[in-house]
């Protein structure tokens, strides 16, 4: 190659270098179940009567726990199978989980989740025994994509009484589905997450 194209070669390679580098230098690691622990705490936004559009009155902060034991029985019946119950537990955490890492400050108030449906509906020492225990059962389970990261694992009530087959492999669970296919497809817990949400896996935090 002669001298003069070599040179012109070499610079683009430096300036294409140049360009790379601050990017390579500001990405941000994936937040995933490895470099990122459960929380210990989560700050609830308490809205006048549970109401969506409420004006928020305080930020109550909460053990992450005892946030998810008063999360479940107001998201998913607590008179339901067990493993719906489980099924939304891990649902329930997971949301909450990846809303601790992405806070929202709204009129000088911070907070990572509401207390009403805009985030996930939560009243305050609402647990059941029942609830309580599908809670603790999955306490130490994520189930996350297979790259291991803190994702929203989003849900809706779908049809009762009914298996919601347009949720199936959404990645989103129908409550409804999930009490159908526990209670009469006799599946277990761990089986209807891989039913609503493919390519997912369980990972022990």
């Amino acid at each position: 190659m002669p001298a003069t194209r070599f040179a012109v070669a070499l610079t683009a390679c430096v300036l294409s270098l140049s360009v790379l580098t601050p990017l390579e230098v500001n990405a941000q690691p994936l937040q995933t179940v490895y470099n990122t622990r459960l929380p210990r705490v989560i700050r609830v936004a308490i809205r006048a009567n549970n109401n969506p559009s409420g004006k928020i009155l305080y930020v109550q902060t909460i053990g992450f726990q005892e946030y998810c034991d008063d999360v479940l029985p107001n998201e998913w019946l607590p008179t339901w199978n067990l493993d719906a119950l489980k099924a939304g537990a891990v649902a329930i955490k997971m949301f909450a989980w990846y809303h601790t890492l992405h806070p929202v400050t709204q009129g000088g108030l911070t907070y990572d989740v509401d207390n009403t449906t805009n985030f996930q509906q939560f009243k305050y020492k609402t647990g059941t025994p029942l609830t309580n225990k599908a809670v603790r059962d999955t306490w130490k389970i994520a189930y996350v994509p297979q790259n291991a990261e803190v994702k929203e694992l989003n849900y809706r009530a779908g049809m009762p009484n009914n298996p919601n087959w347009p949720y199936v492999g959404s990645n989103t669970m129908s409550q409804w589905g999930s009490e159908y296919w526990c209670s009469i497809g006799k599946l277990n817990y761990r089986t209807v997450l891989n039913l609503f949400y493919p390519n997912h896996q369980v990972r022990w935090i």
